[in-house]
């Protein structure tokens, strides 16, 4: 996708006039006599979300544009709605929405359409950037989404262990990092048991993907872990049909990861990157794992298998002892771990967990400014209990209630390092929502991304 931001400098851009109640008086006086009279006679009301095309001289003249008034609640993507009504273009701001970066870049993550299985009509829509915005990093933000999204949305027909794989490879060639991989049997070798126990019963064999990217001096190490899950079928524990429909996504915390990855890299953070992706199929054949299978991790920790469709925890606590061993300034994890996170924050809002409370009041104030929303959730130690096993060290599931919390802790037990954060994504927009159509979505990258140039910027 060719970058939506124009760089003409708003020569000939056709303006968008953000209007609210209290404003629209004022808009008024701008847009003169005629267009005053068109929007009149089109009973045009200055409602969020309302759009009304202002005929000009030689065509299309402008756009009002309703946003919520200074007492509502706001949603800062609602401009992104603008590319669903607008005929191709270049277009500008002619006045301030709420937040004109969020609503470029709102603006820029409406026009995006998954395109690879079926011809669709490309657009010639553009934006002319107001000169106080930084465009570069608009557009590696915006290039970082359609990534996560291009990758969730490819079905796992086309989108195996080896093709994600190719594009963790095909992003560490675009900016000159390294890349390699773990793979089948030799992860058994390498210590990686419970990643190729998960993955083994796939058509592809499972892999560990680890890239990594600058200077291993004295820069803050930052590494991130992201599920590669590219398709669940709950193994023998087997999903139903209407869990099952939608696990091409599964592998949207690796997707993430990737999207987080291309910011930090194409910005130049003065860091050392690491990403690891334990890449595998949760598939079921005579090979597959079985409940009350028990396996050594490669921490050392014996794990019992109560649920073989709590597979995303095992896959991530050998890539999480990997990553603990370097003893990173920072390690991140992405995954569309469970159904637990929905039932008690939505699709809308994932969870995170993390000890460092530093870390959680700076994560939690860059996604209300990235409109990227998050919410802690706690570490409850007590619910430790609920994943003893009297066999094994411990189990892989922890009961029916607090499975978002008690999935956390899980994977906790695989990390010393105190400033670890795991972020229970889920990947989707179910239904079309301004800049945000249906399909898969990155979530959580951008909140973590600004955190991360506020720190190393």
């Amino acid at each position: 996708m060719d970058s939506v931001f124009s760089a003409r400098g708003g020569a000939g851009a056709i303006p968008i006039w953000f209007v609210t109640a209290q404003t629209y008086p004022d808009v008024r006086k701008l847009i003169g006599a005629d267009a005053c009279a068109f929007a009149d006679a089109a009973a045009f009301e200055p409602k969020p979300g309302r759009h009304l095309l202002l005929p000009g001289k030689n065509g299309l003249g402008g756009v009002l544009f309703g946003l919520e008034g200074a007492d509502d609640t706001k949603d800062l993507f609602l401009p992104g709605r603008l590319p669903q009504h607008l005929p191709d273009g270049v277009y500008r701001f002619a006045n301030e929405p709420h937040d004109a970066r969020l609503a470029a870049l709102a603006f820029a993550l409406g026009t995006y359409r998954f395109a690879r299985y079926r011809k669709v009509e490309a657009r010639k829509l553009s934006l002319d950037l107001p000169q106080s915005l930084d465009r570069d990093d608009l557009g590696r933000t915006v290039e970082a989404v359609i990534l996560a999204r291009d990758l969730i949305n490819t079905p796992a027909n086309d989108m195996g262990p080896a093709e994600l794989e190719a594009a963790a490879q095909k992003l560490a060639a675009q900016h000159g990092a390294a890349c390699k991989s773990i793979v089948g049997d030799d992860l058994l070798a390498q210590n990686f048991p419970l990643i190729h126990a998960v993955g083994r019963a796939g058509a592809q064999a499972p892999r560990l993907i680890d890239l990594t990217w600058g200077d291993a001096g004295n820069h803050p190490r930052i590494t991130l872990v992201g599920k590669g899950v590219c398709f669940d079928t709950g193994g023998l524990d087997i999903k139903p049909e209407s869990s099952m429909l939608n696990m091409k996504k599964d592998m949207g915390g690796a997707a993430t990861a990737l999207a987080l990855a291309h910011m930090i890299m194409a910005r130049g953070l003065k860091v050392r990157l690491r990403v690891l992706i334990p890449a595998v199929e949760n598939a079921i054949s005579a090979s597959s794992f079985r409940p009350r299978d028990i396996y050594t991790s490669r921490k050392g920790i014996t794990v019992e298998i109560s649920n073989t469709d709590a597979e995303g925890r095992l896959v991530l606590a050998d890539a999480l002892a990997l990553a603990d061993e370097d003893k990173p300034d920072l390690i991140a994890d992405f995954a569309t771990l469970t159904g637990a996170a929905r039932v008690a924050l939505g699709p809308d809002v994932p969870p995170f967990f993390t000890d460092d409370d530093a870390l959680a009041d700076e994560l939690t104030a860059s996604a209300a400014r990235e409109n990227d929303p998050l919410w802690r959730l706690p570490l409850w130690r007590p619910y430790e209990a609920m994943l003893e096993s009297k066999v094994a060290d411990i189990n892989n599931v922890g009961g029916s209630q607090g499975g978002a919390i008690t999935a956390a802790l899980f994977m906790r037990r695989f990390v010393t390092a105190t400033s670890w954060l795991h972020v229970d994504v889920f990947a989707w927009t179910a239904s079309a929502r301004p800049g945000r159509p249906e399909g898969g979505e990155c979530q959580a990258a951008r909140a973590l991304y600004a955190l991360l140039c506020a720190r190393y910027g």
